[in-house]
């Protein structure tokens, strides 16, 4: 194995712009290739942004030899096929969250994993953060006691109606799109499995979720609730809510603007300091680890699975009216 990964970008997706500085600040990591159904449009990519090969299929990308990560970047309908692909090409995958829409998408790809010995991980970067790290190593010192109660929200306001998360057949909805943060976080901060959940969706003209509302019910007695949608002005926080005290976590999946959480116990009101790593650094170096010193990811495969089922059960629960047993 080569000490630095040679990463190959699976389309030209706005999505890709996010990582480029990170794989080119890394010691153990580089930008080798992209690849697009369109030859020409690869190429030009390739140009704007100073990638050594341009491929004009997937199937060409995953066919060179000299690549060892595929960055899966595609529209959730398509996460599970062409991250199997990859994985049965002998590629290593950080695949774009969500994971995929359907458990068994999510098990064929588990499976390929497996079979294949390569590593595989979803790229939630918030996950990496020293902010998110921060706020777990508070609760798990108690700082604010028992926790009891999660908020959270993630929207947005999409101006586009052609966009492809407003897709039905792409895995369209906010919930997918946005939402999968907040479930996300609150189960990384729990450590734990939602037992009941319920959901309630406002659909739009394509029949995707637009705005969706769910509550999550926890092991010993913890309550959660989230809020994501494509028709309300941006919005980002998770608040955490515990018998001593909360910590109000503002911009948490994002950190451009470099707003601390805040800790409050009582009177005492505490801004948390943090270290401002790069959004995306985190998860480039967590393949690195995984890959080259053999450590497990921070993401496991059975937390993505995790995930995609929880965002199942709310939509179903939206769709009957009815509380869902997880």
């Amino acid at each position: 194995m080569a000490k630095k990964l040679r990463w190959g970008f699976l389309s030209t997706a706005r999505i890709n712009r996010a990582l480029i500085p990170p794989l080119r600040s890394s010691q153990r990591n580089e930008l080798v290739a992209v690849a697009s159904r369109s030859l020409e449009r690869a190429q030009a990519y390739a140009r704007e942004h100073a990638i050594p090969r341009a491929y004009g299929s997937y199937e060409d990308l995953l066919a060179d030899p000299e690549i060892d990560v595929i960055y899966n970047p595609l529209p959730n309908h398509l996460h599970a096929e062409w991250t199997v692909k990859a994985l049965r090409a002998g590629k290593h995958v950080l695949c774009e969250k969500p994971f995929a829409t359907r458990l068994e998408d999510v098990d064929a790809m588990i499976q390929a994993a497996q079979e294949s010995g390569r590593v595989l991980t979803e790229a939630f970067m918030y996950r990496h953060h020293p902010k998110t790290l921060r706020v777990k190593e508070l609760l798990d010192s108690g700082a604010i006691g028992r926790v009891r109660a999660l908020m959270g929200s993630f929207t947005f306001f999409e101006t586009n109606m052609e966009d492809i998360r407003l897709v039905p057949e792409y895995g369209g909805g906010s919930i997918w799109d946005v939402g999968c943060y907040p479930i996300s976080y609150t189960r990384a901060m729990l450590e734990a499995e939602p037992l009941e959940v319920f959901g309630y969706q406002v659909t739009g003209p394509t029949g995707v979720d637009m705005t969706f509302a769910g509550q999550m019910r926890f092991p010993n007695e913890v309550l959660a609730q989230f809020t994501s949608g494509f028709n309300i002005a941006w919005q980002s926080y998770m608040l955490i809510l515990g018998e001593e005290g909360n910590i109000y976590v503002p911009s948490p999946f994002r950190t451009e603007d470099k707003v601390s959480p805040i800790l409050r116990r009582g009177d005492k009101v505490e801004e948390v300091r943090v270290r401002w790593d790069e959004l995306y650094q985190g998860e480039v170096e967590d393949m690195a680890d995984a890959i080259l010193d053999g450590k497990p990811p921070r993401i496991s495969l059975a937390d993505s699975r995790a995930n995609v089922a929880a965002i199942l059960a709310l939509l179903e629960s939206a769709r009957t009216g009815r509380p869902v047993q997880m």
